[in-house]
């Protein structure tokens, strides 16, 4: 077993831990993501099962990596391998950790590219840019950022920089106070935009598209959509909740506090949406996913209003506050592993762990741009067609993400003693934990591994 390095810190507060959990849970994904794919796909029909899948698959495997966490106070991989050694297991299941840092790395060098595409909107909203912005203009404007590698390169440096410099102070001073401050500016700017949107907005097409029940829109395909939405939003298999988890008082209640973070991260999600289509049907804009919806269609919206330079301004700072506290939670959990595996200090481990992030985040870069066209990974199916960076992304969250939660599942569910459970999880046997239990050995394994076998397939 590697050496380990105990968690000496604890969260100061369980409002700071709560806000450093849903920090990291909510992201990009929840802001334009989430909204679009639930009014494309049934609206509160996909809603009804999305919170399904978070209760009886997403809320479980969060208790379990807290639980695993706190129990071990050590990394991800070294809170299982404590754990497997103390139920007389192999010490071969910390490899389910391993797994999930690697994929919260992997993440972590896409992610944060993504995230300084916020910071150079944040700047043209500001300058005036998005004023009178035509559709031809606005695609010209994204296409011009992602073709120009040295933009990218700065705005991911700074990114990495603001993540370094928060994590290097620890759990009290750095993460602690940097969510105390990014969330309000989260919630403050979701509010004003939604209260916005009643004012200037067409709300009513936007409650319509996002709440109003299409059940011919729901098959296999929409079900298994949301379950994998549902796991990427909350943010488990990727390490980071194990490492929060380290840090967690003994007398915070688990179960409680798993259950917040899933209805507070549904409930940002579903703000988003209010707070972002009112605008794109109020200008006959056309409500698509993914880049196309943030960067291309609403800037258009923005340049259209009054007083569009303070709510583009406002909305792109949103976004920044969700991006960056993401990336922060996928750093603490690599820059842990790192300094629990070659026993160094914590700030070499998060210097070491962004700059091997900013490194492979060069690959994004380009890939955007200049070689995008390259497609090496062609000989397997479910990649062809993939440039790098669209590898990287379907390798950690179709492949990586789900492997390892399917292995988290297994190892909680059969392989720790029913005792040691209810010490990690900090409560009594009863009928919710033997319900918890059921979920964790019969329920949730066969439908990850039937997630996996569709992600395989691409």
């Amino acid at each position: 077993m590697a050496t380990t390095s105990v968690a000496s810190e604890q969260w100061s507060s369980r409002w700071g831990f709560f806000l450093a959990a849903i920090g990291f849970s909510v992201g990009l994904g929840n802001i334009w993501r989430f909204p679009f794919v639930t009014g494309d796909n049934g609206g509160s029909a996909f809603l009804i099962i999305y919170l399904v899948a978070s209760l009886l698959i997403g809320l479980p495997l969060l208790i379990a990596e807290l639980s695993i966490g706190r129990h071990g106070r050590r990394s991800p991989s070294g809170s299982i391998a404590l754990i497997a050694e103390a139920s007389g297991r192999s010490p071969r299941w910390q490899g389910i950790g391993v797994i999930a840092v690697f994929c919260v790395f992997m993440i972590l060098t896409y992610y944060t590219v993504i995230s300084g595409w916020t910071l150079d909107y944040i700047v043209r909203a500001v300058s005036g840019q998005f004023e009178g912005l035509s559709a031809a203009q606005s695609k010209s404007m994204f296409a011009s950022l992602m073709s120009n590698p040295w933009r990218l390169i700065f705005w991911n440096t700074v990114i990495h920089v603001c993540v370094f410099l928060v994590v290097r102070r620890g759990v009290q001073s750095g993460i602690e106070k940097a969510v105390k401050v990014l969330m309000p500016i989260l919630f403050v700017a979701l509010f004003v935009m939604v209260i916005y949107g009643f004012i200037a907005g067409d709300m009513k097409a936007a409650a319509t598209f996002l709440l109003e029940p299409d059940f011919s829109k729901v098959n296999a395909s929409t079900v298994m959509y949301a379950i994998g939405q549902a796991f990427f939003s909350i943010g488990i298999g990727m390490g980071a909740l194990i490492a929060f988890g380290a840090y967690l008082p003994e007398d915070y209640s688990i179960p409680a506090s798993a259950t917040g973070i899933v209805f507070a991260d549904t409930g940002v999600a579903m703000l988003a949406g209010f707070a972002i289509f009112p605008f794109v049907f109020a200008y006959g804009l056309e409500p698509s996913g993914g880049s196309g919806l943030t960067f291309e269609t609403l800037p258009i919206a923005f340049g259209q209003m009054s007083a569009g330079a303070i709510f583009g301004t406002l909305f792109f700072v949103l976004l920044f506050a969700a991006a960056l506290s993401s990336c922060i939670g996928c750093a603490e959990a690599v820059a842990f592993w790192v300094n629990e595996r070659f026993s160094i200090s914590r700030e070499a481990s998060i210097l070491y762990a962004t700059v091997a992030a900013w490194l492979v985040g060069l690959i994004t870069i380009f890939s955007l741009g200049a070689w995008s066209g390259f497609h090496p990974f062609d000989f397997v199916p479910p990649m062809k067609g993939m440039n790098i960076y669209s590898a990287i992304d379907f390798v950690a969250a179709n492949i990586l993400l789900l492997l390892g939660s399917l292995l988290m599942s297994v190892f909680a569910g059969w392989y720790i003693s029913r005792t040691l459970t209810l010490e990690a999880m900090g409560v009594s046997d009863s009928t919710g934990f033997t319900i918890w239990r059921l979920l964790v050995q019969y329920i949730i394994p066969p439908v990850l591994f039937i997630a996996l076998f569709f992600g395989l397939k691409g």
